[in-house]
């Protein structure tokens, strides 16, 4: 069966990367991005809402039934804010939007993108990765089909706009990265083809590291 996708957080570098992933793969024939604010992206599979309450979901609530996998790309840095300010935009954004899509699309194929060091136990030391870790838990238990990814440090794929600054400082270190510590780097477009695969043939894991993604990418 052909994917039919929503993808959020594409104005930003992994929901970019993932985006175009899925423009040029033939097993995905229907895109739906939704955006804070326009993408810029004209494209035959591409339909875009803008949205910029993610916690008032009414207005495209009658556009998300028929699609098969989200690809939850959406995430804000824990940096300058309080934990509970965190906690709201994390666990508390994405179980919103998440339910509301398990309510419409029951058989759905959710994957959310995480980060190294997500605390599934809930009980570490650092806040952020208990967030995460409750956030993927949730989801765990949502839907049947659900898949986290944790990726680490991540090469941009070429020629896409929404590359985050400081990347474009430290590339240098990817290809040493990779070669000394190759459970900590992959490249975007990896981290984009390993959610694209588990969507359309699945992964023996809920939690893919990086050396899952690199893995499953090349299947």
């Amino acid at each position: 069966m052909k994917i039919r996708a929503i993808i959020t957080g594409a104005t930003g570098m992994v929901g970019e990367g993932v985006l175009h992933e899925c423009l040029l793969n033939p097993d995905v024939e229907q895109v739906l991005v939704i955006n804070r604010k326009p993408g810029g992206i004209i494209h035959p599979k591409l339909k875009e809402f803008i949205l910029k309450d993610f916690f008032d979901l009414s207005p495209i609530e009658s556009q998300l039934g028929g699609y098969t996998t989200c690809f939850f790309c959406l995430g804000v840095s824990s940096v300058g804010m309080s934990a509970d300010e965190y906690r709201h935009l994390t666990y508390d954004l994405t179980l919103n939007f998440a339910r509301l899509l398990a309510k419409l699309n029951p058989d759905l194929t959710f994957e959310y993108v995480s980060g190294a060091s997500t605390d599934s136990t809930e009980k570490g030391r650092i806040a952020w990765a208990r967030v995460k870790g409750a956030t993927e838990n949730a989801l765990m238990q949502l839907f049947r089909n659900a898949y986290m990814f944790r990726p680490g440090f991540m090469k941009p794929t070429p020629g896409l706009k929404n590359v985050k600054t400081y990347y474009k400082f430290i590339a240098w270190l990817y290809p040493i990265g990779r070669a000394l510590y190759p459970a900590g780097f992959s490249t975007l477009q990896e981290l984009a083809l390993a959610m694209i695969k588990s969507a359309s043939i699945g992964y023996e894991k809920k939690i893919l590291e990086v050396n899952d993604i690199v893995a499953l990418a090349k299947r």
